[in-house]
């Protein structure tokens, strides 16, 4: 294992297996499965070290494949399938899921949001679901943000937060 990527590796590790209990929870309404690519979409960014991790991941790819046309992930195939499945960044791996997150109104109040993908929505309705329910957004993205700080400190002497579209990948060609 790349020491650099280490950290990034055992992150997505995590979030694999805390997912994966989440899918099994929700097995009825998750429609998501191979061919399934409506969340799929173009301009998708990524921070930096999952970008490189990818890049490291899937030379052969990037050198002798095309991206898929515009509109959706460059990285599916034909059949709308994922061609990076194994490294795909942090985003595509809670995709599909309940979602939930904390809207700052004022100072004062928060609300607890809510959203599925529609493909999902048969099934209790997610505003009922327990907080355990859904993947909670923030926390892991805070994490994924200390991955890449980390990242940078290793690879650079600049604290950029770089964010990096997923179909640039195949411009190193």
């Amino acid at each position: 294992m790349d020491k650099k990527f280490e950290e990034l590796i055992n992150f997505y590790k995590e979030v694999d297996n805390l997912t994966s209990k989440l899918n099994e929870r929700h097995k009825t309404r998750l429609k998501c499965k191979a061919g399934c690519f409506s969340c799929c979409v173009d301009n998708i960014t990524v921070f930096e070290v999952e970008s490189e991790f990818i890049k490291q991941n899937n030379v052969d790819l990037l050198k002798s494949e095309l991206p898929h046309p515009q509109g959706f992930c460059a990285f599916l195939n034909n059949k709308g399938e994922c061609r990076i499945y194994e490294h795909r960044p942090y985003v595509c791996r809670t995709q599909g899921l309940p979602l939930r997150w904390l809207e700052e109104i004022n100072e004062e109040k928060l609300i607890d949001m809510r959203d599925i993908c529609p493909l999902n929505e048969e099934g209790e309705p997610i505003v009922n679901l327990k907080i355990e329910d859904c993947w909670t957004i923030g926390p892991f993205e805070e994490k994924l943000a200390a991955i890449q700080s980390n990242y940078e400190k290793q690879t650079t002497a600049e604290n950029k937060m770089t964010r990096i579209e997923l179909r640039k990948l195949f411009d190193v060609r």
